[in-house]
């Protein structure tokens, strides 16, 4: 059996020889979860992966909360193969980008209602940051311990954890404060009782740490990187006052938390707050590389992000992109999917709560919609991680029993497509169930 022109060797599967083969000519630094899965798909369909062997595996992962409408959505196909015959490059106006750039400023919160295009996360972050610049006239950009807002030279320094280590000298004008992470509290407080004092530590920030000239403070509504890490409500909106007090806007980065993913339409809603700047990608494209940034007419108009050609990109809001992002969410919108993450989300963080009082190295267990974030522990008291050496092999069980899930750290993430049902739901918590129960058996985790 050929596979471009990978052959089956006996006592070798063709997925294992095809990853081998990869491995010869691609560049080290792939995805851990591609690495560790050592994982070969032939197709998918719904929330259902295929192996090079036929096996079927349960999507948990989605693609980092990439595949809003599952694989293979008929709708989405038919939008892409229609588009594709007509015309594929370009920036020139067509009638599907029209029609998105519409669609988003509806679902929008307040008068966020320009947006300009892009091809992935880091690039919208980054013209995100150029626009609060442009907008404010000064310079400084204050993000969060545990955020992740993409990996490219402008905002590398924008990451709250060790990743931009060793990178050598970083974007100046950036600061970090503690995120509002109240199972792994930096000050050791309690909420409500703390009175959310990471708020007044960012104002102390902005005062010592900054050269005064700060233009925007940039947050994940839900951190994902973090292990979908949600703030007390508070949170946002004392950030968005804390960004006006100082003449600064607040940047939502909605990469993860946009179109559905968590229950509402934007993770902004769960507060509602009316962001400065918001940006989105990931699930708004199903799987096509696709982000932007949603402002105000005012705000978007200041230059010189404004100039022609200033804020745009080659491949920014190009045809097949626009028609992709717009047949997601005209999809997300016709099938209720909003309200489908919201009320499977509910069921799958019951079950997952149910889990969590059976097994003791469950330290914590959140979500919202289908986000949805575990903390694996060696202790409940300490709250002393897992090691990886154990959520590594944690995951590979989990992928023999036939599903993809981000559970090779110890806090991992659940996101699968917004299409999952109830019956998915319970199928994959029936396999977790049965690997904790192997954990307990099998892997000394203590």
């Amino acid at each position: 059996m050929h596979y471009q022109g990978v052959t089956e060797n006996k006592g070798q599967t063709i997925s294992s020889k095809l990853c081998e083969e990869e491995r010869r000519y691609m560049a080290p630094g792939l995805q851990e979860v591609s690495q560790l899965s050592n994982l070969a798909v032939r197709r998918a369909k719904g929330c259902r992966l295929e192996d090079m062997e036929g096996k079927s595996y349960l999507d948990f992962m989605a693609g980092v909360a990439v595949c809003s409408l599952g694989h293979s959505h008929p709708s989405y196909i038919a939008a892409i193969k229609d588009q594709l015959e007509r015309v594929a490059v370009g920036s020139f106006t067509t009638e599907n980008r029209v029609a998105l750039l519409s669609l988003i400023a509806s679902l929008t919160p307040g008068e966020l209602n320009r947006t300009q295009l892009y091809s992935g996360g880091a690039e919208a972050v980054e013209a995100a940051v150029r626009l609060a610049k442009s907008y404010t006239k000064k310079f400084e950009i204050l993000s969060f311990w545990g955020g992740f807002h993409g990996k490219t030279g402008g905002v590398l320094g924008l990451i709250g954890d060790p990743f931009k280590k060793n990178w050598g000298i970083l974007h100046p004008g950036l600061h970090l404060a503690p995120y509002a992470d109240c199972y792994r509290c930096p000050f050791k407080m309690e909420y409500p009782g703390c009175g959310v004092f990471c708020l007044e530590y960012v104002r102390k920030v902005i005062e010592n740490n900054t050269a005064g000239s700060l233009a925007a403070i940039i947050v994940e509504t839900i951190q994902g990187t973090a292990g979908n890490v949600i703030p007390p409500p508070e949170f946002l909106p004392g950030l968005l006052e804390i960004a006006h007090e100082n003449d600064a806007l607040l940047i939502a980065d909605e990469m993860i938390t946009g179109f559905g993913r968590t229950g509402v339409m934007f993770g902004s809603n769960h507060t509602n707050i009316i962001p400065d700047i918001m940006t989105i990608g990931k699930g708004m494209g199903c799987g096509f590389p696709v982000s932007g940034l949603v402002s105000t007419d005012e705000i978007t108009a200041s230059t010189p992000f404004s100039k022609p050609s200033s804020s745009s990109s080659s491949y920014g809001g190009n045809p097949l992109a626009s028609t992709a992002a717009l047949a997601t969410i005209r999809t997300i919108l016709d099938e209720s999917l909003v309200d489908n993450s919201r009320e499977v989300g509910e069921h799958l963080l019951r079950g997952l709560q149910e889990l969590s009082e059976k097994y003791e190295f469950i330290g914590d267990v959140r979500g919202r919609g289908l986000l949805i974030g575990v903390e694996l522990v060696k202790d409940r008291k300490t709250k002393e991680p897992l090691e990886k050496v154990v959520t590594k092999r944690i995951f590979l069980e989990t992928l023999k029993r036939g599903l993809v899930c981000m559970n090779y750290k110890p806090n991992f993430r659940i996101n699968p497509p917004l299409v999952l049902s109830r019956e998915e739901a319970d199928e994959g918590l029936a396999i977790l169930d049965e690997i904790f129960a192997h954990v307990v058996k099998h892997i000394p985790y203590k």
